[in-house]
């Protein structure tokens, strides 16, 4: 009895090799590109495992793909609980004693902001992790008490939020720039 393995071998050498013939190696050099007329009518004359065989030896596309990231960072209200808490930490004092706003550098990192509260009628205090109140001053024609429910800022390559470059958005729609920043300093008269 001939076994399995000497039967297909010898089918093996018998069949012709699978390789499309060099004429048609010749016609596909040129460049094939979907819905061309002349491709088309070299492929039709093709037998149907050399058209598998020819598509796969076309060259394929290539696409580049760019991401890009934009991260928004919300700073919500501090709740009124919170801002009392960060405020009875603060040394009491008699009723003498008034606020004076110190002018700061041009940036505050974000990541320290804890709480947003609108002032007047262009300010807004920043609550600070490390229990500094900071008082942000607004452009003339911005209004704070668009700001009651906190702002957005997109976050910036430093991680900073600077006067004179980065806009606020309040979630009412408004869109605002910080001219300045200042820390509330405890002024005794």
């Amino acid at each position: 009895m001939i076994s399995l393995t000497a039967l297909l071998s010898t089918f093996a050498l018998a069949a012709p090799p699978f390789a499309p013939p060099p004429l048609l190696r010749a016609e596909v050099t040129h460049e094939v590109r979907p819905g061309d007329a002349s491709s088309a009518v070299g492929m039709q004359s093709l037998p149907a495992p050399f058209l598998v065989i020819e598509r796969t030896l076309r060259p394929q596309g290539q696409y580049q793909v760019r991401i890009e990231e934009r991260v928004i960072i919300r700073i919500a209200p501090s709740p009124p609980a919170t801002r009392e808490r960060m405020l009875s930490t603060l040394p009491r004092r008699s009723m003498e004693t008034r606020y004076q706003e110190v002018k700061l550098d041009s940036c505050v990192p974000i990541q320290s902001i804890a709480g947003v509260a609108p002032v007047q009628s262009n300010r807004l205090l920043l609550f600070m992790r490390d229990h500094r109140v900071l008082s942000a001053a607004l452009d003339r024609a911005c209004d704070a008490q668009a700001f009651y429910s906190g702002f957005y800022v997109e976050r910036s390559s430093d991680g900073m939020l600077c006067s004179g470059r980065d806009q606020l958005q309040s979630r009412a729609g408004s869109s605002c720039e910080v001219a300045q920043f200042n820390r509330l300093v405890a002024v005794k008269d």
